[in-house]
């Protein structure tokens, strides 16, 4: 194995921590849904449409769910650079560093979100993670035109 090949692969340890935080949110999204489902005497079926639950329960459980479709949004963009830079052969420390930087603020994001819901904390850390992500791109970018 070279060198280059463990610092490729390097990139992709934070693609599977972020993985690995979007289920531990799906697996508390449904710990806490269930039981206030139940609890409010919801039937499942009569909540089919995505947001038909919006206003029906409380907020702190709402929370959970919206965090983890914001976990398969944005970061979705995130998971195909980290996969190209691996591929092309991209990568070196501050592209790792910067994924890194990106889902440490992620998790922040969620933490915010899923407690206090802080709106402008929330944007703070969300903003930063892009700006992470986008110096990736950038840098990307510049080594392209050269």
């Amino acid at each position: 194995m070279t060198d280059s090949i463990v610092v490729n692969t390097a990139i992709l340890m934070p693609v599977f921590a972020l993985i690995a935080w979007s289920l531990v949110i799906f697996i508390r999204m449904y710990a806490m849904r269930m039981p206030a489902m139940a609890k409010a005497e919801i039937d499942p079926q009569s909540v089919k449409h995505p947001g038909a639950l919006k206003g029906i329960l409380p907020t702190k459980v709402e929370a959970s769910a919206d965090n983890y479709n914001h976990l398969m949004e944005q970061p979705t963009i995130f998971y195909a650079l980290c996969f190209y830079l691996a591929l092309a052969g991209q990568v070196d420390a501050l592209q790792v560093q910067l994924a890194w930087a990106y889902v440490a603020l992620r998790v922040l994001h969620t933490l915010v979100q899923i407690t206090s819901n802080n709106v402008m904390a929330r944007f703070s850390f969300f903003s930063l993670s892009t700006i992470a992500m986008l110096v990736m791109v950038i840098r990307e970018a510049l080594q392209l035109m050269q």
